[in-house]
């Protein structure tokens, strides 16, 4: 048996199985799949030296490789973020349950009752690069909605998925739940993807990706299965001519640094020329300070020498690091052009005490999340009250913005009728 007649068995297998398990997932009550979540959040607590330890192995694998720091970071698992997925499952336990919810309801003429009610999309593949956080969240979200998941991580992480995995199927079990609800890839061969782009023999009803434009647009270009695009972030913080000055520097700071390697960390700053005096030079200072290089235009750098250069490949660039584009617009209207030009649809700020151009800003931005005077960092369904999410979604069908559990899932019209025939 050659190694891909391997991986195509293996991947069925796991498509099989994963919709069976479904089909006993749909059954459940809301009581049990938040038992389910508790057990889950208790066996990720119970294995943390064991999830360290096979972090470490990865970590240190990836550092042989000279995988940059912002892709370690990423990687890394301390004790602080274990516990914080275990939290984060409890708090998917203490959320509402989208399953079964009529969102509308009206009676006909004839007497026809109808009800728009929400139910799972069935079997989720979620295909992600190397942030073993992914694992759990994504595995706790689709359990809660109702849905099977097939996750294939990041090859770098896939030691530290592989634990993570274990501890959620050990947790279903003590719920009475199958442990094939959750399923990790157990191989790093490419071809795996590409078996699950193309549905496992129709058992996958939705493919989730997660990671950078490289990854997303393999996705977006071969799956046959319905898919949720989360492109790359690359966000914008406008700080306008009628921003206050500390609250643009701290909102600024925090866009860019609070965590360089998140999708909604900001990648380029745009500053109001009509407040140029104001604004500019405290910015970069603070940035700089803060141990973020700026790639600037022309009048960046006549600001502050320190400020290199921006080439035109800079202002559509997701860094996923301590570096910022920065530029110098002309008001309102340049800063909103530059971001449907250069921008990704994901999440852009402005900052401005100026009414009107915060409510044109929020009404013309064409992204999945706005904000106003606020850091672009709470691209976050968890910051949403939406807890846990799988991802930011930049497409507009279905979903758009952080895909938490009512975004899992779909819905059908159910009927009651007293013998009603059409004439």
């Amino acid at each position: 048996m050659n190694e891909m007649t391997s991986t195509r068995d293996t991947m069925l297998g796991l498509g099989r199985s994963a919709r069976a398990a479904q089909r006993k997932l749909a059954l459940a009550s809301r009581t049990q799949k938040n038992q389910a979540l508790v057990a889950m959040a208790t066996e990720i607590r119970a294995a943390a030296a064991v999830i360290a330890a096979e972090n470490a192995g990865d970590v240190a694998q990836a550092r042989e490789k000279g995988l940059k720091p912002s892709f370690i970071d990423r990687l890394t698992l301390t004790p602080e973020r274990i516990e914080a997925m275990a939290k984060g499952l409890e708090d998917i336990a203490a959320l509402a349950d989208p399953v079964g919810k009529v969102t509308e309801e009206w009676t006909r003429p004839n007497g026809m009752k109808i009800a728009r009610v929400r139910v799972p999309i069935g079997v989720i593949g979620i295909i992600y690069e190397s942030r073993p956080n992914v694992t759990a969240d994504a595995g706790a979200l689709t359990m809660k909605s109702g849905n099977a998941a097939i996750l294939r991580g990041g090859s770098d992480g896939l030691r530290s998925s592989l634990a993570i995995v274990a501890a959620l199927q050990r947790g279903l079990l003590a719920a009475g739940l199958p442990a094939e609800v959750i399923q990790m890839v157990p191989v790093t061969d490419r071809s795996a993807v590409d078996l699950m782009l193309e549905g496992l023999g129709g058992t996958i009803d939705l493919i989730v990706p997660r990671g950078g434009k490289s990854l997303v647009a393999k996705v977006q270009e071969n799956a046959r299965v319905p898919v949720f695009s989360h492109l790359e972030g690359i966000c914008h913080v406008y700080i306008d001519k009628s921003a206050l000055r500390d609250m643009g520097i701290k909102i600024a700071v925090n866009a860019k640094m609070r965590r360089t390697g998140v999708c909604g960390a900001a990648e380029a700053v745009l500053i109001d020329r009509a407040g140029k005096g104001n604004h500019l030079k405290p910015v970069i200072d603070a940035l700089i300070a803060a141990g973020c290089e700026i790639r600037g235009d022309r009048e960046t750098q006549e600001a502050d020498q320190r400020v290199k250069p921006a080439q035109e490949s800079d202002w559509g660039m997701e860094y996923l690091d301590a570096i910022v584009a920065m530029k110098v617009v002309d008001g309102l209207d340049e800063a909103m052009a530059h971001i449907a030009r250069y921008g990704s649809q994901h999440t852009d700020a402005i900052i401005a005490e100026d009414k009107a151009a915060a409510e044109r800003f929020l009404t013309e931005v064409d992204s999945a999340i706005v904000l106003h005077n606020a850091s672009t960092q709470f691209a976050d369904g968890g910051e949403f009250g939406f807890g846990a999410e799988i991802g930011i979604a930049t497409g507009k069908l279905h979903a758009r913005g952080p895909v938490g559990l009512e975004q899992l899932t779909t819905f059908k019209y159910q009927i009651r009728g007293a013998g009603q025939t059409r004439p």
